[in-house]
């Protein structure tokens, strides 16, 4: 049986989380955003499952990234067996990770 690892999601996390979301529905539609929280759905699910699932990111080693589609990506990392969710990045932007 696998084991299945604590996913958190830190403040910065839930605020970029909504902010992307928020800007989906401004350019697109409610499909558009149901589709994105499916990808996010389904990714931390099996993230949930296999912690190394991503590759660590180039800039900051601790954290792994994860390219939910061609814009947006996440930022994760492990401590023992919790993964925290840091924050959701547009890929096109600069930014620390």
């Amino acid at each position: 049986m696998k084991k299945e690892y604590q996913i958190y999601w830190s403040p910065e996390a839930e605020e970029t989380y909504l902010k992307i979301l928020s800007d989906i529905l401004e350019k697109w539609t409610i499909r558009e955003a149901e589709h994105f929280e499916q990808k996010v759905e389904s990714l931390l699910t099996k993230l949930g499952q296999h912690k190394h699932l991503c590759p660590p990111s180039l800039n900051h080693k601790q954290f792994r990234k994860c390219v939910i589609t061609p814009q947006t990506s996440i930022i994760y990392r492990i401590t023992d067996d919790i993964i925290e969710i840091v924050a959701f990045i547009n890929n096109k932007s600069s930014h620390a990770y």
